[in-house]
This record gives structure tokens, sequence and C-alpha cells, in this order.
């Protein structure tokens, strides 16, 4: 039996309009005793998802966890991304259980959640094995999550592969909404992105744009 190829994305591939991101607990508080990632890099990360979903107009959700009381301010290079957004703000550790946010989650009624935040293996395990057990499809940004230790982190990406989360990295997420060079209308936030975010990479389309004109497309 002959399989039939044909030009057109795999059915889990993220795009824009499909799901809804929620960035979790990203406050100074929850940073201090972040261990498994360096806090610049941390930093970084959460920067680039935000400017990412905000540039391709992905549906977002900004939380924190006792704001005012304890965890402090939500990172500034996110809330950059989204100028006057409301942050809901929670007292449970698990975000699926606060009743605002499952309110946000069903107005927007999207059928795929990604999630990124800290800490991995308490504020992302409890919403990612609770929107899976209620038929979500979950993505993780494995890269912008953070946890106590390292072996915190791995232990939760784990338990929450095994259930069916679907890991990914901050730099993944931007090229698979972008996906194709040839979509004009994107090109220059997503090449944009990489340059002040991402990395290595970022360097080298700097170089290449700089040196040569170069052009993905």
């Amino acid at each position: 039996m002959s399989i039939q190829a044909t030009p057109v994305p795999g059915a889990t591939l993220l795009q824009p309009q499909d799901h809804t991101l929620v960035m979790i607990d990203f406050q100074s508080q929850m940073a201090f005793a972040t261990k498994s990632i360096d806090a610049t890099l941390l930093r970084n990360n959460a920067a680039l998802v935000a400017q990412a979903a905000a540039g391709f107009g992905v549906s977002t959700i900004l939380t924190t966890v006792a704001e005012k009381s304890f965890s402090g301010p939500m990172f500034g290079e996110i809330t950059e991304a989204f100028p006057g957004q409301a942050m809901l703000d929670r007292t449970s550790m698990n975000t699926w259980e606060d009743a605002a946010v499952i309110a946000r989650i069903n107005e927007i009624g999207k059928p795929r959640i990604v999630l990124a935040g800290l800490w991995t293996g308490v504020c992302i395990v409890g919403p990612a094995l609770s929107a899976i057990d209620q038929g979500f499809e979950v993505y993780v940004i494995a890269d912008a999550c953070g946890d106590v230790s390292a072996e915190a982190h791995d232990r939760a990406m784990d338990r929450m592969v095994q259930a069916g989360a679907r890991p990914m990295t901050s730099l993944q997420y931007l090229l698979e909404l972008q996906r194709d060079w040839a979509r004009a209308e994107t090109y220059d936030l997503t090449t944009g992105i990489a340059r002040r975010w991402g990395g290595a990479y970022g360097l080298g389309v700097t170089y290449a744009k700089t040196m040569f004109n170069a052009h993905e497309g």
C-alpha cells in the first residue's frame, strides 16, 4: 500500500488562531527560587513568547498569584507586549481552578491551550493535567517554564508528557506560528523578534541581513 504525500501542515502544528496562550506567574517572588533555568534566559524566553503571541494575534491570558500581597508584578517584558491587558490575579496555585480564568478560557473558546510559567511542577502541571482531563489539547513551552531545581522541572515535564501534553521551546513557538517565509505580512515581525530575543539564531539573522542583505524567502 503506497502513501501519497501532500504539501499541507501536520494537524498537531499550532496556528495563531487555534489556541489560547496562558502565561502564568512570571513574578519576582516565583523567579527568586527558580534554579532550573538562568533568570536572564527565562526572561528572554518569556519575552520571545509574549512578543510572538502579541504579534500574531494569539488569544492570550496573563495571570498572577497573590500579586499585591506576596509574589509581585508580572515581568515587564511580558506586560509590555500586551499594553492595557487586564491581569487575572488568583489565590489558587492551579490556574485551572480559578473561576475568572476559566470564564475567559470559555469566552475565547479554543480547543488548544499553550502554557508557560513558574513553577513547572506546580503552576504548570496543575492546569496542564486539568485541561487534558477536560478534553483540551495542551502544549507546554518548556524553556519558558522553570522550577526550584532541574529535577523538579524535568519530572514535571515528564509527568505532563505522559499525560499527553506536547512539549516545545520558545523559538520553536515563534517559528511554528510563521512556518513559511513567504508569509510576507509577518516576515519582518518574526525576524525582528528573532533578532532581539532569538539568541545565536538572532545573531545569525542580523549578520546575514547586515553583511549580505540576505532574506529567508
